[in-house]
C-alpha cells in the first residue's frame, strides 16, 4: 500500500509552487509527505524542460533513483512529461507513471490504481485548469518569510525558442479573489513577502464571463495586473510584494506608476530582453524592438529612479553574428542592469526554431560570448551595488549567511542581497542596515 510520498523538484519558481499544490492534493487524500527519500513509498520528480541541461540532469537522476528504487513507485511530473518517450520508460520499468502540470488532481486515483502494477500516462493540457480552489499547504515549507503565489499558468506568446506553451499550455489566469485570499492566508501565517508568479504576469486579465467563455472580454469590467497589484498592496500594507516575470511588450505605464505609489510593492522589475539585436528579436518573435525596450527602461527610471532591473539573455541563438552579439553588449552598457540570468541557446524540440532554423552557432562561440556577457554584468553589478554605500537600507531577514554563520542575509526592496552581523534579530524581521561595502553580488552592512 502506498502511503508515504516524497517530491524532488527541478527548475523554476513555479515548480516550487506546484510542489505545494501537489502536497495539498495528496495530504487531503490521506497520503503522508516525508522529507527523506528512503522512507517514501512514492517518489515524484517535478521536472523542468526549459533548457537541454535541465533535461539531461533529470535523465541521469532517474537512472540513479532506479538503482535505489526497490519496491518504490516512481512518477515523473511537470514540464518534461510530454517530451519524453513514455513507451521506452514504461518498457524498461524506469517509471510507473507520467503526468503533465495540468493533471495533478488525478494523482490520488493514479497512485491507487498503481497497486495493481498498472502504468499511467496523461499529459493533456487544459484550457482552464489553474487550481483556483486550492490554497497550497505551507506546513512543509522551509521558507517561512517569503512565498510564491502563481497568478497565471502557461503562455500565449509563442516565442520561437521557448517550450513553455507546449509544456504548460496557453495562458490561464487565476481569479483575483482566490489570489487575494491566498495572500491574506500567507500574511496570517506570518509570511512577510509574497512573490506573484506567471510566465508573463503583465498580461494578467480576469473577467468572469471571458473565463467561462460565454462572452468577449469587456476590459472596462475586467481586472488587469495593475488592478491586481493595487488590490493586494492596499489589502496587505505590511506585506512586501514582488512579481516575476514581465514581458516588455506588456509592461504598462500604469503598472510602473502603481509600483511607485505603494511602498510595499518592491522597486524591482525583472524584464527579459533576450537579445539586443533587432534581427534576432524578430527571429525570436519577440514583440518589441531594441529601441522600444530602451524607451521602456527610460520610462521606468524616470518614474522610479531607484528601481532595480534584471534580465534574461539567450546568447548564440540561431544565425547570431558577432554584430548581433555586440548589439546585446551595447544594450547592456546603456542600461547597466543590477543583475541578470544569462544562458547559451539550446535547440528545444517542438519549438518553431527547432522546426525552422538551424542551430548553427558553434558551442565554443556561444560559450565565449556568454563569458563576455557575464564579465560585463559583473562590472555593472559592482557599479550598481557600490551606489548603496553609506545609505540606509530596509532589509527583510531571510536566513543565515552561507559564508559566515555570524551574519544574517536578506534583501532590500530592490532585491539586492545584503549581509550584516546577527545581533538580536530574527528571521522575518525588517531591519535598517547601513551599507559599508560591496562585492559584485552582495552588499555588506552594519
Amino acid at each position: 500500500m502506498i502511503k508515504y510520498f516524497y517530491i524532488e523538484s527541478y527548475g523554476c519558481q513555479m515548480n516550487i509552487y506546484d510542489n505545494e499544490i501537489i502536497i495539498t492534493i495528496l495530504t487531503n487524500n490521506n497520503f503522508i509527505y516525508v522529507e527523506n527519500i528512503y522512507k517514501a513509498d512514492l517518489i515524484l520528480i517535478n521536472t523542468c524542460a526549459i533548457r537541454e541541461k535541465a533535461e539531461k540532469t533529470i535523465y541521469n537522476r532517474l537512472l540513479f533513483l532506479n538503482s535505489i528504487k526497490k519496491n518504490k513507485i516512481l512518477g515523473l511530473i511537470g514540464c518534461m512529461a510530454n517530451r519524453i518517450d513514455y513507451k521506452y520508460f514504461f518498457k524498461k520499468k524506469l517509471l510507473n507513471f507520467i503526468i503533465g502540470p495540468d493533471k495533478y488532481r488525478l494523482l490520488p486515483n493514479i497512485i491507487k490504481s498503481l497497486n495493481d502494477n498498472r502504468y499511467s500516462y496523461n499529459v493533456i493540457l487544459s484550457n482552464d485548469e489553474n487550481y483556483n480552489d486550492i490554497i497550497p499547504n505551507k506546513l512543509y515549507s522551509n521558507n517561512k518569510v517569503s512565498s510564491f503565489v502563481t497568478i497565471s499558468r502557461g503562455c500565449d506568446n509563442i516565442c520561437t525558442f521557448c517550450v513553455v506553451p507546449f509544456t504548460r499550455g496557453r495562458e490561464k489566469n487565476k481569479s483575483p479573489i482566490s489570489i487575494l485570499n491566498e495572500c491574506k492566508k500567507l500574511y496570517d501565517l506570518g509570511y512577510k513577502e509574497v512573490i506573484l508568479l506567471g510566465q508573463n504576469v503583465n498580461s494578467y486579465l480576469w473577467n468572469e464571463k471571458s473565463f467561462i467563455k460565454k462572452n468577449i472580454i469587456n476590459k472596462k469590467k475586467s481586472i488587469n495586473f495593475t488592478n491586481l497589484l493595487e488590490m493586494i498592496a492596499k489589502s496587505l500594507p505590511n506585506m512586501r510584494i514582488r512579481f516575476s516575470t514581465s514581458n516588455p511588450q506588456d509592461m504598462s505605464i500604469d503598472v510602473i506608476k502603481i509600483i511607485k505609489k505603494y511602498n510595499n510593492i518592491c522597486k524591482y522589475i525583472h524584464l527579459p530582453f533576450q537579445s539586443g539585436s533587432n534581427r534576432i528579436l524578430k527571429l525570436m518573435k519577440r514583440k518589441y524592438t531594441r529601441l522600444e525596450y530602451i524607451n521602456l527602461v527610460d520610462k521606468i527610471k524616470n518614474i522610479i529612479p531607484d528601481c532595480s532591473l534584471s534580465y534574461d539573455i539567450i546568447t548564440g541563438f540561431c544565425s547570431e553574428t558577432n554584430k548581433d552579439h555586440i548589439d546585446t553588449l551595447n544594450l547592456m552598457k546603456y542600461v547597466k542592469f543590477d543583475f541578470g540570468y544569462m544562458f547559451c541557446y539550446s535547440h528545444r524540440k517542438g519549438t518553431y526554431a527547432y522546426k525552422k532554423f538551424k542551430d548553427n552557432v558553434p558551442i565554443n562561440i556561444k560559450k565565449y560570448r556568454l563569458k563576455e556577457i557575464i564579465k560585463l554584468q559583473r562590472k555593472h553589478s559592482f557599479y550598481r551595488l557600490k551606489k548603496y554605500i553609506n545609505t540606509i537600507q530596509e532589509v527583510l531577514i531571510e536566513g543565515i549567511s552561507k559564508k559566515n554563520k555570524n551574519y544574517w542575509y536578506g534583501r532590500n526592496s530592490q532585491n539586492s542581497i545584503i549581509v550584516f552581523p546577527k545581533k538580536n534579530y530574527n528571521i522575518g524581521d525588517l531591519v535598517n542596515v547601513k551599507i559599508i561595502n560591496n562585492t559584485s553580488a552582495t552588499l555588506i552592512g552594519i
